[in-house]
């Protein structure tokens, strides 16, 4: 698929996605195939044999144990409509750019606290489905820094005030200007403590990994193919054609995370780079996004609001 085919293809339009999700009926009739695909199986014992109750329950015919098909998912102990989750699932999947919570709001016509929740969980979705996306072939790697320049402070690595992280971009190995998937995560520092166990979990051992000329990815030898570039640093980095597709990725997400969200708190980075690392890899097959975050949504155990929740100033937007 060509960057034209990508940019213009039909993804899921609010008319089909209506006749898809437009009731409480077929929302949660598809959450439940995407639960159980093969068929309902209890949680408890592993039993396919069960019936069904008047509240929408199943009941376990050997065990007895009662289930919802939300319980054990992102949306357990929901008070929403699943045509509301299904909507934001929509929005958050659907558009080049993401959507803040403030939108949300509006969009959806709930309170901002519900919003912010609903989007949180939804990231957590992606994240943790992320978590098991491994590159290879031929990998551009880069770090970087969220976070605003302090007038007269340190610029680049060590700066104070902002939040390292690295994003990896993988292209294609005859046509290195074909790129495919990408991963990022954030960092405490750019160290081989911090950078060593994110590579040993992401990037398969025998890659060819272009990186600057930084001590800490010293370690890349012998495993990988370690292809250290010059490079000068800031800006200028973007000049160096090894780099040439983290830094367009890089320069998206920023535009992405500034026009949208504002700013982002160290905590809840990751997620939102998720979000993007998410949008982007699966960009080729953008119709295909929704329900496929609807059967990772059903696999992701229960998220408690205590695990998500900060005060109210630590809240990205």
């Amino acid at each position: 698929m060509t960057s034209y085919d990508v940019q213009f293809q039909k993804g899921l339009s609010l008319r089909d996605f209506l006749e898809d999700y437009g009731s409480e009926d077929a929302c949660r009739d598809a959450l439940i195939r995407a639960r159980w695909p093969e068929g309902f199986i209890c949680p408890e014992c592993g039993s396919t044999r069960h019936c069904c109750l008047a509240r929408g329950l199943f009941q376990c015919q050997d065990c007895r144990k009662q289930t919802s098909p939300t319980a054990g998912t992102i949306f357990e102990g929901t008070k929403l409509p699943l045509t509301v989750w299904f909507q934001a699932m929509h929005l958050l999947t659907q558009g080049k750019h993401s959507i803040s919570a403030l939108e949300l709001k509006r969009q959806l016509g709930v309170h901002y606290e519900t919003a912010w929740m609903m989007k949180q969980k939804l990231l957590q979705v992606m994240i943790e489905r992320e978590e098991r996306t491994t590159l290879s072939g031929r990998v551009e790697v880069d770090d970087a820094y969220m976070g605003g320049e302090r007038h007269g402070g340190r610029r680049g690595r060590g700066a104070e005030g902002k939040t390292p992280f690295v994003v990896a971009v993988q292209t294609d190995v005859e046509h290195p200007e074909k790129v495919l998937f990408m991963k990022m995560k954030a960092l405490e520092a750019v160290s081989t403590k911090e950078l060593e166990p994110w590579f040993r979990r992401s990037i398969e051992p025998g890659t060819l990994v272009l990186t600057d000329g930084w001590r800490a990815y010293n370690f890349l030898e012998p495993d990988y193919d370690h292809d250290a570039q010059k490079a000068p640093g800031g800006w200028q980095s973007a000049q160096v054609p090894a780099f040439r597709w983290v830094n367009t990725v890089l320069g998206n997400l920023k535009g992405n995370i500034q026009g949208v969200t504002r700013w982002v708190s160290r905590v809840h980075l990751d997620r939102y780079l998720a979000e993007f690392q998410y949008r982007f890899n699966r960009r080729f097959d953008m119709k295909s996004i929704l329900p496929r975050l609807l059967t990772a949504a059903a696999k992701t155990p229960a998220m408690p609001q205590r695990l998500l929740i900060l005060p109210w100033m630590d809240k990205a937007a």
